[in-house]
């Protein structure tokens, strides 16, 4: 691309109106609107740019690490009152103890009567499966497949 010096004159005036319309801008909100042409959209900033944090929130962030490190030496920290710790899911010792005797009392009815264990099948429903004729026909129809490749086998 080959410009003229015109054309780049033209260019370079056409920036400066927009970086004095973007300062004009800035002093009327009262923040700093910096052009987004240096970093990538919707990603992590560049290096050396940080995004500046208040004072207060400064504080914020102190007071809540002292805290931590307070918990974890075991000292008492004198901003925040500790929460009630969480209740963890799962069983409790009287619960399992109260489940494990139900089971013991479950077993001892089972021996009691005659140690079957209770089935929860259908009295009407047919066992799938294969029948000892099913088997047998099964077992010389594959000696006699193998037989036929060993003997294939044999011959070349």
């Amino acid at each position: 691309m080959d410009l003229s010096l015109q054309q780049l004159t033209q260019a370079l005036s056409i920036r400066k109106q927009i970086s004095a319309l973007e300062q004009r801008l800035s002093t009327l909100f009262g923040g700093s609107t910096t052009p987004t042409r240096g970093r990538r959209r919707g990603g992590r900033r560049t290096r050396g740019s940080r995004r500046p944090m208040s004072a207060a929130t400064r504080a914020k962030l102190a007071a809540a690490a002292r805290a931590r490190w307070a918990k974890r030496k075991g000292t008492t920290a004198a901003a925040p009152a500790a929460k009630a710790p969480r209740r963890r899911k799962g069983l409790t010792a009287a619960g399992r103890r109260k489940l494990s005797e139900s089971m013991k009392a479950r077993w001892a009815a089972r021996r009691k009567a005659g140690g079957a264990a209770p089935t929860t099948k259908a009295p009407g429903k047919k066992k799938r499966g294969l029948t000892a004729a099913g088997r047998r026909k099964l077992s010389e129809s594959m000696k006699a497949r193998w037989a036929a490749r060993r003997k294939a086998a044999g011959k070349k």
